[in-house]
């Protein structure tokens, strides 16, 4: 004999917390909100979020970027620390579109959990938000998933997409740059988004109490000090001054980036003398026993961005960058390349 039995289930009985879901809604918008610029025509609630591209624009070319924030989400699900790492994740795309001499002019988030924590999941949006009006750019959108199963508790990923606008005539493509030009560097505000896997390694041996003094300020803050967003004070830069290129530090530290905008016969050779390296990056290469190459290939060791200019434009953008509040070093000069040599060295 068999028995039929009728179950009646919900999402509920899933895992997912619908009432969760909606009171993010509401906790999101309020700082969405506060993001919003000219061209925004239609944002958060909808299926699609709709821009009008500003008719400033003669020949407008969209330039796309998408990133996450990598290993650095550990350390912050350690600390149960989550209202800065938002600010990291638009950092990473909106600094990548720039350096093609786009303007951000929106973006949108990803965020997947396995359980939704509207407290965590509110700090994160404040932080997206907060990295939104830093440059300049309308949070316009997003996905909240909540999958049971597919994350541990408390632990959460994260992803951002920018686009952005820049007239044809002026992308920066690197194509100008030659002999002769230099090479300035922006500082950092910490190891911005990178070489996580390699800082969380360093931590686990040198077991340091991240609650201690640290030149000033608690270990963990500088460790978690957000990505620095460079795009008010480029564009305005822009405005001004030729710049042939520029370049992200990121993945791959200033040895692996520089290139990407280097023709195949140049090389830039940087001054490693020419900037200071803030303390945390000598704690990180001392507590690891970590060799000066690999830390110019994993970090960005105090240079957080690179902008490329003529010998005779040098002088009035570090004067110009400074004017605007940022750090700046003349860390090097581009070169012919001497055969098969690397496109960065540090000496």
């Amino acid at each position: 004999m068999s028995s039929n039995s009728s179950v009646s289930l919900s999402y509920r009985d899933a895992g997912v917390d619908i009432d969760a879901g909606d009171a993010l809604v509401e906790a999101i918008k309020p700082f969405a909100k506060r993001t919003m610029r000219e061209g925004v025509l239609a944002g958060i609630g909808g299926f699609g979020a709709l821009f009008e591209v500003s008719k400033k624009y003669k020949e407008p070319v969209l330039v796309s970027g998408t990133d996450g924030v990598g290993t650095k989400l550990k350390l912050a699900f350690h600390l149960n620390r989550h209202d800065t790492v938002g600010i990291d994740l638009v950092a990473m795309s909106v600094n990548d579109i720039l350096v093609q001499g786009a303007e951000p002019l929106f973006f949108l988030d990803y965020f997947a959990c396995g359980r939704l924590d509207v407290a965590a999941a509110t700090d994160v949006i404040k932080g997206i938000a907060a990295g939104c009006e830093q440059a300049g750019c309308a949070l316009i959108g997003g996905e909240t998933a909540e999958m049971p199963s597919m994350y541990p508790d408390g632990e959460y990923d994260l992803a951002g997409f920018a686009v952005g606008a820049v007239e044809k005539s002026k992308i920066i493509d690197g194509r100008k740059i030659a002999s002769g030009d230099v090479v300035l560097g922006l500082a950092s505000s910490g190891a911005h988004s990178n070489g996580y896997s390699l800082v969380r390694k360093i931590l686990d041996v040198a077991k340091p109490d991240l609650n201690a003094d640290f030149h000033g300020r608690p270990l963990a803050d500088v460790l978690l000090a957000p990505t620095r967003i460079y795009v008010k004070p480029l564009l305005a830069l822009m405005e001004k001054i030729e710049v042939r290129g520029m370049v992200h530090i990121t993945g791959g530290g200033l040895v692996e980036n520089i290139p990407r905008v280097l023709q195949p016969n140049l090389t830039a050779v940087l001054n490693k003398d020419a900037w200071t390296m803030p303390p945390l990056f000598h704690w990180l290469q001392q507590h690891g026993g970590v060799a000066d190459a690999e830390m110019h290939r994993v970090f960005n060791c105090g240079i957080g961005m690179t902008v490329i200019v003529s010998k005779d434009n040098a002088d009035a953008a570090e004067a110009e960058l400074k004017h605007l509040g940022e750090t700046v070093y003349r860390i090097g000069t581009i070169r012919e390349r001497q055969g098969d040599e690397p496109q960065t060295i540090v000496e």
